[in-house]
C-alpha cells in the first residue's frame, strides 16, 4: 500500500468556524484544524486572540493530498469564500484577529499564493483592491476544543451558522460542487430544509 504525501496550508479568511467547514468538505483534504496563526506569544486563548493585541488571526491548519486537491484549488475556493477586500473585517466579524492571511510554508507556496493573487485581481470579481496578506508561516496553535467542527455540532442551534456559514456553504456546492466530498453533497444547510 503506497502511504499518501501530505502537505500542509494555513489559511485565515474571517471567523474560522466558517472555513473550517468550507475547507474540510473538499475531496482531498484530509484534515482541518481551527485555531490562530500570524502573532507571537506562547498558547494563545480565544480571549487573548479577540482583543486584537496579539497578532493572531483566526486560522485553519489543512492536511491536504496533493494527488487528489491541488494548493492552487484550494485558493480558489479561498478566494471564493470569503472577501479579501475588507481589511481586518469579515461582515460584522471586525477586528485584526479576522483578517485576510495565506500563510505559505515554503517558496513554491509563496509563487503559487502571489500568482493566485495576482489572477483574481486581474479578473476583477471584487471590484475593491485584495488586502489579503502573504506572509511566511511561522506558527499554529489549534483552538479550544469547543471551536473544533463547531458548524456540524451547532448548525441547527446557533444563529451565526445560519445566517453567516450557510450561504457561504450554499456557494461552495454551487462553485466547487465537482470537488466535495460524497458525504457532504446531499447535506441540506438549515436554510433549505
Amino acid at each position: 500500500m503506497v502511504e499518501k504525501k501530505l502537505e500542509a496550508a494555513t489559511l485565515a479568511g474571517g471567523c474560522f468556524w466558517c472555513t473550517e467547514a468550507i475547507f474540510k468538505r473538499l475531496k482531498g483534504v484530509e484534515k482541518v484544524i481551527s485555531g490562530y496563526s500570524g502573532g507571537d506569544m506562547k498558547n494563545p486563548t480565544y480571549k487573548e486572540v479577540s482583543s486584537g493585541r496579539t497578532g493572531y488571526a483566526e486560522s485553519i491548519q489543512i492536511e491536504f493530498d496533493p494527488g487528489v486537491i491541488s494548493y492552487e484549488k484550494l485558493l480558489e475556493v479561498f478566494w471564493a469564500t470569503h472577501d479579501p477586500t475588507t481589511l481586518n473585517r469579515q461582515g460584522s466579524d471586525v477586528g485584526t484577529h479576522y483578517r485576510s492571511v495565506i500563510f505559505y510554508y515554503n517558496e513554491e507556496q509563496r509563487k503559487k499564493a502571489e500568482a493566485s493573487k495576482e489572477k483574481q485581481e486581474k479578473l476583477g470579481r471584487f471590484g475593491d483592491k485584495i488586502v489579503t496578506e502573504i506572509v511566511p508561516f511561522d506558527k499554529f496553535y489549534p483552538a479550544e476544543t469547543y471551536h473544533q467542527n463547531y458548524y456540524q455540532s451547532h448548525r441547527h442551534s446557533n444563529p451565526y451558522c445560519t445566517i453567516v456559514i450557510d450561504p457561504k456553504i450554499k456557494k461552495l456546492m454551487k462553485e466547487f460542487g465537482d470537488s466535495v466530498k460524497e458525504e457532504y453533497k446531499s447535506e441540506k444547510p438549515k436554510f433549505e430544509n
